[in-house]
């Protein structure tokens, strides 16, 4: 019964031009989406004029993947999205919203100890991503994407301010998601990398805390048990740097936080993922040879991995989303393709359930 269900589910999303020719998105993502429909959440997106975000706007709502609130201008939103079907779309200006006199109240309440004035906080709460955050903060909404023409500062400063962290995060750290077609390592080809986008140098104690989110992560998002490695470019005492005592750091402390969850290092990147390698380089490891949550030791790192895994094996990257905020707030490349927007809406939609 179980296979018939499937086989429809598949013939049904191969109809949808969305999906059409996007062989790579029939596992993980496909999941994830599903996995949104089924507790449909609020998302708002502040860049409501935004011609890709619009385009993402309108295969969210025609596949019941979330409701969506557009913020901005709702002449100039409707006008930029004259070829397309936005009519299921909540579309809120700011500035003449009811609700902008009681967000720019609760914004300066928040605010007045770091010396922000009634007068400013309104002039701040004009800007569709802090009125955003406030959405998300009073539950008007469930989560909140932007970033198509935004630098992630944009997102992160009010994020930090409005909505802070969850409670017991000690940092806020992202995640991509990478899909590696025909790739015989990690979950079937599927690996959590972290930290690819917002800290540039953390400590042992934060780059344990990335750990543990992400092992999390891969649990609640992805579906599957984390084999965490600590990576560096030394492999169980193959080096010696004060760069690779800081992963060995973190490694301890990272486990005596998740005593349950598979997690090793220092690891160098074969050692954490090739069979034949690991067994050579750190024997008896839990970890090594079958990692698929990798830890990167810094922002360099991490990014540039990334971006190595989906330019050269032409990976589905998905992300980066946040871990660690007190409610989803993800952040865009400003290269995004309408495409990659979906994909992250879905994803934070699945994070607010």
């Amino acid at each position: 019964m179980y296979t018939i269900y499937f086989f429809f589910l598949v013939r049904g999303m191969y109809k949808n031009k969305y999906f059409k020719g996007r062989d790579d998105l029939m596992s993980i993502i496909q999941n994830i989406i599903e996995k949104a429909k089924s507790d449909k959440k609020k998302i708002v997106l502040p860049e409501g004029a935004e011609p890709r975000t619009l385009k993402a706007a309108e295969i969210v709502l025609k596949e019941g993947i979330a409701d969506l609130v557009l913020l901005g201008n709702e002449d100039e939103i409707r006008n930029a999205a004259k070829d397309l079907d936005i009519s299921k779309a909540e579309i809120i200006d700011p500035v003449k919203s009811e609700m902008f006199d009681r967000y720019a109240n609760d914004f300066y309440e928040l605010r007045k100890s770091k010396g922000i004035t009634l007068e400013k906080a309104r002039e701040t709460i004009k800007d569709n991503i802090y009125f955003g955050c406030m959405m998300v903060k009073e539950g008007y909404a469930d989560g909140l994407v932007s970033g198509a023409i935004h630098a992630t500062a944009d997102l992160l400063r009010p994020a930090f301010q409005i909505i802070k962290t969850a409670p017991g995060a000690k940092i806020v750290s992202s995640f991509f998601i990478m899909e590696v077609p025909n790739c015989e390592y990690g979950e079937n080809g599927v690996f959590l990398f972290a930290d690819c986008a917002v800290n540039p140098s953390p400590n042992a104690e934060e780059l344990a805390s990335i750990a543990v989110q992400s092992a999390n992560t891969a649990k609640n998002l992805l579906g599957f048990e984390p084999k965490v490695a600590m990576l560096s470019f030394s492999t169980k005492g193959s080096a010696s740097h004060e760069l690779v005592d800081k992963v060995r750091k973190a490694t301890e402390i990272a486990k005596d936080l998740m005593p349950d969850v598979a997690i090793d290092g220092e690891l160098q990147l074969d050692a954490a993922i090739v069979k034949e390698v690991a067994e050579l380089k750190a024997p008896g490891s839990k970890v090594a040879g079958c990692a698929n949550v990798l830890i990167f030791p810094d922002l360099q790192a991490g990014n540039i991995g990334y971006k190595l895994v989906q330019r050269l094996a032409k990976a589905n990257a998905i992300g980066p989303i946040t871990q660690g905020m007190g409610a989803p707030v993800n952040d865009l490349s400003r290269g995004c393709s309408y495409k990659d927007i979906v994909d992250v809406i879905a994803t934070t939609a699945v994070q607010a359930q």
